[in-house]
């Protein structure tokens, strides 16, 4: 199965993009799904129907979804806002206010994600499969499409599943064991309700969950591509994208040009235009240097309708001069891999386009804090490198690369260990 996910600056026609590539792809045979993550569904506005929260069949072999954020908020955090209703209520917090207190930022993007897990891992309702299911546990669909949120949204949400993973080790645990074991004091003490098993368990299913997200997207199956238009603004996000996408662990498997200006010598505006984006179409080529850069033309009337989608995505995977397979697995070894050496190991994290002012590093216990411009990663190392010490790090060819030596760290005090700061250092260039 093969996912792909599609992201880019609000306004540069990212939904249009990944529709017609679900077209395509069911018009190639492949039976294919595909749903939003974005708040401000417009998947149906693309093809020109009516979308439920179910997949609903927009041609032979296309499905498409919006999700009911409100229903799957309902059954995967009830028990949790539940809890949370109840201690606002002891303090006096409105009704009302209180609901609105509960709802997690960003749930609709994060339950999307939940819904896509249940598609890949073939456990959507029993009752409501599509046409062409098998049995249950083998997913239905040889392609699943996903319109996310703009790209600041997405990189937030993408990161999640790892975050709230470093919480539930280490925080978690201790947490419910004291609970636990004070509840009736506490209930006492605070003179509020202490949550039961019910709400810790929530929370771990949710950690759980998040976390089958997290493989499936960081498989070689999963790809994200990156959907911008030829202006300077835009380019220098969708560069920051790939880096922070390739820091998170997520494959970028190529770029989609859209809303490119014919070119016609008979207008004067439209010849400026041409040159201008000439020139960014040059520098986009050079900023993602390896990967395929598909362009789209602007398009003469809006594409609405699976058929006038379909030949968008035609035109559009047929202009790259590798004529690369859009439907094709990611190849490679992703962003994060090791690599062993005679004196230890070396770490490698693709860090695309990233300098090495920009990049700073430290380590702490088993982990790599890794953080570029205003994202942060914890990298839980592997255990064969866990044990050794690190040795230098520097940003190069456009990765982060950190020596590990065979000698064992001192971890008596538990705390950063002594080299850490000429790691930071070296990788600061």
């Amino acid at each position: 199965m093969r996912i792909l996910l599609f992201t880019g600056k609000g306004g540069v026609g990212k939904s249009t993009v990944a529709a017609g590539t679900a077209a395509l792809a069911a018009a190639e045979g492949l039976r294919t799904l595909v749903l939003s993550t974005d708040a401000a569904h417009s998947l149906g506005d693309a093809f020109g129907v009516e979308v439920g929260a179910e997949p609903t069949e927009v041609a032979d072999r296309l499905f498409v979804q919006q999700v009911d954020a409100q229903l799957r908020f309902e059954q995967s955090w009830a028990d949790v806002q539940g809890y949370l209703l109840s201690v606002l209520d002891v303090v006096g917090v409105d009704p009302v206010a209180a609901e609105e207190l509960t709802v997690i930022p960003g749930a609709e993007e994060v339950l999307a994600l939940l819904e896509l897990r249940q598609h890949a891992l073939g456990l959507h309702a029993a009752g409501r499969r599509p046409r062409g299911r098998t049995e249950r546990g083998e997913p239905a669909w040889d392609v699943i499409v996903v319109d996310c949120a703009p790209t600041a949204e997405t990189l937030r949400l993408l990161a999640l599943p790892e975050a709230l993973g470093w919480y539930m080790q280490r925080i978690f645990p201790t947490q419910q064991r004291v609970v636990r074991a004070l509840r009736p004091v506490l209930n006492r003490a605070a003179g509020v309700p202490m949550p039961e098993g019910s709400v810790f368990g929530a929370i771990e299913r949710l950690h759980a969950e998040l976390g089958e997200v997290h493989a499936l997207l960081s498989a070689p199956g999963a790809s994200v591509r990156i959907v911008l238009t030829p202006e300077q603004v835009v380019l220098a996000e969708a560069r920051r994208s790939h880096t922070s996408l390739s820091l998170f662990g997520y494959r970028v498997d190529g770029v989609v040009a859209n809303r490119i200006f014919p070119a016609d010598g008979s207008d004067a505006w439209r010849a400026r235009w041409v040159e201008a984006q000439s020139e960014v179409l040059e520098q986009v080529g050079q900023s993602f240097e390896g990967l395929p850069v598909w362009r789209a033309p602007y398009q003469p009337s809006e594409p609405v309708g699976v058929a006038a989608l379909a030949a968008l995505a035609r035109d559009l995977y047929d202009s790259e001069p590798a004529a690369a397979d859009p439907f094709a697995p990611s190849s490679g070894a992703g962003p994060f891999r090791v690599t062993r050496t005679a004196e230890g190991a070396v770490l490698h994290l693709a860090l695309p386009g990233a300098r090495s002012s920009d990049v700073d590093l430290t380590r702490h216990r088993e982990e790599l804090v890794v953080t570029v411009g205003p994202y942060r990663r914890l990298l839980t190392l592997p255990s064969g490198l866990a044990r050794l010490s690190v040795a230098g790090a520097r940003v190069e060819d456009g990765e982060l690369r950190v020596r590990f030596r065979d000698e064992p760290r001192d971890t008596r005090t538990g705390g950063r260990e002594g080299g850490q700061t000429g790691a930071r250092q070296e990788a600061r260039g």
